[in-house]
């Protein structure tokens, strides 16, 4: 098990990796029609690719028109703030492919029939780590 004591500074890959094989919820961000989306996702880590289930929409629609996608994690515990950042390839797993996803913490946190199982294949991972400076926490709000 990696050691979790903060240092600030960039992650190794190592780390980054170590980091998405412990969370759950991250942003998927993806190309549709000429716009950018962003959603949240509940995610599973498989060797070096992150898989999800979908139902039919707007997710679907967009990874099939264009694969390019980045899916973002980040947690903050108390005044220490943690990053990683993913840019890939998504596709969706077909025939026995998908069944890898009932092998992993994978299952849907809303009700609805998610049969689609995506895989992202990373081409590009970072993350980071850093003390926040708030000063504004603990302050008190003053009515005008």
């Amino acid at each position: 098990m990696t050691d979790h004591t903060f240092q600030p500074g960039e992650l190794s890959d190592l780390e980054s990796w170590d980091f998405l094989r412990n969370q759950e919820l991250g942003r998927l961000a993806f190309h549709l029609l000429g716009e950018v989306h962003i959603v949240p996702i509940n995610y599973s880590v498989d060797d070096q690719r992150l898989l999800f289930r979908t139902a039919e929409g707007s997710k679907l629609l967009g990874i099939t028109m264009n694969d390019d996608v980045a899916f973002e994690v980040d947690e903050v515990v108390g005044e220490e703030a943690t990053s990683v950042i993913v840019r890939g390839r998504a596709h969706v797993l077909e025939g026995s492919d998908a069944y890898v996803a009932d092998t992993v913490r994978l299952r849907p946190w809303l009700e609805g029939a998610k049969f689609n199982v995506v895989a992202i294949d990373v081409t590009e991972i970072t993350g980071r780590r850093a003390h926040l400076h708030r000063p504004w926490v603990g302050m008190q709000h003053v009515d005008g």
